[in-house]
């Protein structure tokens, strides 16, 4: 069994559930995720518990009750060494959370409140954090060397790199996609199969969602995701042969150049705090392209149809990197 440590805490029971709804709000200030385990002593000696009918769901509620932004775990019995336990995963990165009105810090194997100061100087580094700067939990052995060394051979032949490919490692530190020997999450994104990334395409048989004619979910890293899309709605909208002089012509209702730009650009600048997938639609007359993710505050799209509008970039090394490579 684990020790307790800055991600784990044990409690005996339940009876020490406000100590444990501090405790995860005290892990998710100090490293976004958390794990309580009830029915396990401070040393790390099972115990075990009763779990009732409605253990769970008390459990479950109290976290969400008492957190603030809130906080929705993962609550689920668990049996360790023949012995019943509860254990309760959160993640988040929506912080500074608190918990019955205070927000709390983990520090080694405790929970100490948090200062004004050390408040305030939270809130101004939330004001300024960028997602794809964050550190992800994915390794160098995740990621898709494959698509490495496609996105460096696109990349030289466009002229916007200046190095060669070596490693996989090298590549992604000259790219600023790694601190340390850790992969930031923008790396994950691009170039990690396996991510929380996903496109859900369909194609609807009128103007409205009432009836669809077909419907697929993509998974991927971004590059593979954008061409799988891109892919869908050229195949799924309509085209014209043009025979004038020399070969037939074949011309598509909507520029797939157009399309392209489209999908990569819902790829590219969604708000990646939201897990809610991308979604193609492909309508009788006409196509829509979704992600999530708002305007920046006081502005409109309005502001930039003439042109004068600057580029507001929510996933700044996201877009460097894609930029690459087109």
């Amino acid at each position: 069994m684990h020790k307790e440590s800055e991600t784990i805490e044990f409690k005996k029971s339940t009876a020490e559930l406000k100590e444990a709804v501090i405790s995860i709000v005290a892990m998710l200030n100090k490293h976004g995720r958390g794990e309580v385990y009830f029915g396990i002593d401070d040393h790390g000696k099972i115990l075990g518990m009763t779990i009732g009918r409605m253990t769970i769901k008390d459990v479950t509620q109290a976290v969400v009750d008492n957190t603030e932004p809130k906080v929705y775990p993962k609550v689920e019995a668990r049996n360790i060494d023949g012995k019943d336990c509860i254990v309760v995963e959160a993640k988040g990165n929506k912080g500074p959370y608190f918990a019955y009105g205070r927000a709390y810090m983990r520090v080694g194997e405790s929970d100490k409140g948090m200062s004004p100061q050390e408040l305030e100087e939270r809130f101004l580094e939330k004001k300024n954090f960028l997602w794809d700067k964050g550190v992800s939990e994915k390794t160098l052995a995740d990621v898709n060397e494959e698509e490495v060394k496609e996105f460096m051979r696109k990349a030289k032949t466009v002229k916007r790199v200046d190095f060669e490919f070596v490693n996989v490692k090298t590549t992604l530190h000259k790219l600023h996609l790694l601190e340390g020997n850790h992969l930031l999450r923008a790396a994950e994104v691009l170039f990690c199969d396996d991510n929380s990334l996903e496109v859900q395409a369909a194609i609807f048989a009128g103007t409205d969602k009432l009836t669809f004619l077909d419907i697929k979910s993509f998974k991927g890293n971004l590059f593979s995701l954008r061409q799988q899309a891109e892919v869908y709605v050229n195949g799924n909208i309509k085209w014209r042969a043009e025979i004038k002089s020399g070969p037939r012509k074949e011309i598509p209702e909507v520029p797939v150049e157009a399309i392209r730009e489209a999908v990569g650009n819902s790829l590219c600048h969604r708000d990646y705090f939201n897990p809610k997938g991308n979604e193609v639609a492909i309508f009788k007359d006409r196509i829509e392209i979704y992600n999530p993710g708002l305007f920046p505050k006081e502005i409109n799209p309005e502001d930039f149809f003439t042109g004068h509008e600057k580029s507001i970039l929510r996933n700044p090394l996201i877009a460097e990197t894609m930029y690459k490579s087109t």
